[in-house]
């Protein structure tokens, strides 16, 4: 972990990922994902949603048309995919992931500020926006970044970059909290203090804590053990 910044006693912010590392939306990404390129005309495996995992949506679109074979275009099979999940999203009942909800409660109650960064698009997260603030209890995020309000998205740094922008803070004073190879590579490039919880595919990438989850951890401990 860096050691050329002295350990404040809390993070400037926390940046938290959506998919899979605050809400539990696999398994809704997955049959979406099989009943889309079954319409394409093949299969979806659960290897297929690994390599995808982490979005953006374009790369897993890409990999779709690559996977199957069809004619249709990028941006169609796109507006296909985010017009499923949309509906899932908006439909399913909203499933944390552990340890997720009291950690982004115990932050809010800090006042420290958050951000939800989201390879995801804004139709998506606007689909379970009011679910995670009813659970909550009062407004989630100071700052939301998703997937088309960046020029680059995962695994490039400038969603990060963007959120801590708009915060007023450092990067390297912020902790970041993700699932997937794809957000853990973007939280490090960066420069964020990085929390990798990974639960569908490995996470192998140098410059982030890795933990087995987040139950039974709080923001100072998560923040010690990141500087230790």
């Amino acid at each position: 972990m860096r050691a050329d910044r002295p350990t404040s006693r809390r993070p400037a912010a926390i940046l938290f990922d959506m998919d899979g590392t605050l809400i539990d939306t696999e398994g809704l990404w997955l049959e979406g994902e099989i009943a889309l390129m079954a319409r394409l005309g093949s299969d979806w495996t659960e290897a297929d949603q690994a390599h995808s995992l982490g979005g953006p949506l374009e790369r897993v679109a890409a990999y779709m048309i690559e996977r199957s074979g069809t004619d249709r275009s990028l941006d169609e099979v796109m507006e296909m995919l985010l017009a499923a999940m949309v509906q899932k999203f908006r439909t399913a009942p909203l499933a944390w992931r552990p340890g997720a909800q009291s950690l982004l409660l115990s932050a809010r109650e800090q006042g420290i500020p958050t951000a939800l960064v989201s390879a995801s698009w804004n139709r998506l997260i606007d689909a379970v926006s009011d679910k995670i603030r009813a659970d909550l209890g009062r407004v989630a995020f100071d700052v939301v970044v998703a997937g088309d309000d960046v020029t680059m998205s995962k695994p490039h740094p400038e969603p990060y970059q963007t959120a801590a922008r708009l915060l007023g803070v450092e990067p390297a004073d912020c902790m970041a909290l993700e699932d997937s190879p794809t957000g853990v590579a973007s939280a490090v490039a960066a420069g964020c203090r990085v929390v990798a919880i990974p639960h569908i595919a490995d996470i192998e990438v140098d410059g982030a804590m890795v933990v087995d989850g987040l139950d039974d951890w709080t923001v100072d401990g998560l923040w010690s053990a990141l500087h230790a």
